[in-house]
């Protein structure tokens, strides 16, 4: 029997590594749903810590401890996720990435990987990401949306220069974006569409693309 979604999460919450690839195994040899268990398991113990981390109960040792915990669960369990998709066309073709500035990606490779499972072709950039990159690969690509990650107000602002550089660009892309200081009201100042986590960020997409 699987673990339940509170030994995902304190997994994660303690940041131990093996305990998170371990269960993240049993899920697979098991018929669990892997989508509920990354969205109530794991990525719930991943904004633990990150509120404790906002709290000043975590310091940079504990933060990157979970957000390795993380990984570990998710190198696990996303070529398994890819697999059982199978060769399904792709729903639209995503670029994703954390802004310039910016180093975190956890959140953001959550996002990705559920997008993937959902039937997206991702083109994950990663973290730290410039606007003229997102361009050029969603120019590249040919993408239907461009998904951008800022986890700091005074990263927030590269996500409006991102909305007018695909403007200027000349690009069709829909732009999406979140992160924890971000807001539907700030999505809307700047012409694009907000999510509020990795689960609203599919239907959001899914809306996107089809709309």
């Amino acid at each position: 029997m699987p673990a339940s979604f509170q030994a995902m999460r304190q997994a994660v919450v303690d940041g131990d590594v093996e305990t998170a690839r371990r269960i993240a195994r049993e899920l697979v040899d098991s018929d669990a749903d892997l989508l509920d268990a990354i969205e109530h398991g794991f990525a719930a113990g991943i904004r633990e810590v990150g509120d404790l981390w906002e709290a000043g109960d975590y310091f940079l040792p504990e933060l990157v401890q979970g957000a390795e915990a993380m990984r570990a669960a998710l190198e696990v369990l996303d070529p398994v996720i890819r697999r059982q998709r199978g060769t399904v066309e792709a729903r639209g073709r995503v670029v994703i990435g954390t802004v310039r500035g910016d180093l975190h990606d956890i959140g953001k490779t959550l996002v990705a990987t559920l997008l993937s499972a959902n039937g997206f072709e991702v083109h994950d950039l990663g973290a730290d990401v410039a606007v003229e990159r997102f361009v050029d690969e969603a120019r590249r690509v040919d993408a239907h949306l461009v998904a951008a990650s800022a986890l700091l107000t005074t990263t927030m602002p590269v996500q409006r220069d991102l909305v007018r550089a695909l403007a200027l660009a000349g690009l069709s892309a829909k732009v999406l974006v979140g992160g924890a200081p971000t807001s539907p009201a700030w999505a809307a100042s700047i012409g694009a569409t907000h999510a509020e986590n990795a689960l609203q960020a599919v239907k959001v997409a899914q809306n996107l693309v089809n709309g």
